[in-house]
């Protein structure tokens, strides 16, 4: 199988705060693009789970820039919402993506359910899909879950989204509060598990068009700390 030299990432997303996430995340010598570079809109985002919505945009701008794209789609999910907002997430802050609209909305509905909420431990989970198209014939996806729960009041100006508001399982900051060091030492890597932290792209290009598939399985299986959910599409 030839190996063809990665020079370029399309992360796809027209999300700032998530482009320089990931961007930070892979190996500088890579030129990581945007949507925004090739003047493209992203797609109706119309599936009924993290991973399907990321395989959509994964594939839509993977197939319009004719370049390998990685693209996620993540959320937070409240056990007394029902598991809300949840893919709609990013809906929640309106057309112009305002997460300050969405907190208070959290916060609105949490305290609608239950007067006393801050009075209990309100149970929460951060999720995030990835998906690679475009390296291989079928696209690469991880599913990664971090447990935890909201905080009383948003705290924290680092980070995007819910961040201030979320704090995962056995810590007392919000990842609000965390510098991005320490968001990705405490285990805020496990919801994109399979390239970020234990996983470096070189490792996963490598294994992908060098290695036979059964090896392909045993690397996953041994080299990574799957803390979180994890698998693999060939």
């Amino acid at each position: 199988m030839l190996k063809k030299k990665i020079k370029e990432i399309v992360v796809g997303s027209n999300n700032e705060g998530k482009i320089k996430e990931i961007k930070d995340l892979l190996p500088k010598y890579y030129i990581i693009t945007s949507p925004k570079d090739y003047g493209l809109k992203s797609p109706k985002e119309n599936g009924n789970t993290f991973l399907k919505n990321s395989l959509i945009k994964a594939k839509h701008f993977s197939k319009k820039t004719k370049k390998i794209c990685i693209a996620d789609d993540s959320g937070l999910e409240i056990d007394l919402l029902n598991n809300q907002p949840g893919i709609f997430s990013a809906r929640w802050g309106g057309k112009k993506g305002d997460f300050n609209l969405a907190i208070s909305k959290v916060y609105q509905r949490l305290s609608k359910v239950d007067k006393n909420w801050k009075s209990k431990k309100i149970k929460a989970r951060f999720i995030c899909a990835l998906t690679i198209y475009g390296l291989k014939k079928k696209p690469i996806q991880s599913l990664g879950i971090i447990n935890g729960r909201i905080s009383k009041k948003k705290v924290g100006n680092k980070g995007f989204g819910y961040d201030p508001i979320f704090i995962p399982e056995n810590k007392r900051l919000t990842f609000g509060q965390m510098s991005q060091k320490l968001k990705f030492k405490n285990d805020h890597l496990k919801a994109y598990n399979f390239l970020l932290n234990k996983w470096y792209f070189d490792e996963v290009y490598d294994y992908i068009f060098v290695k036979p598939s059964k090896q392909i399985g045993y690397f996953f299986w041994k080299k990574i700390d799957l803390c979180s959910k994890g698998y693999v599409s060939l």
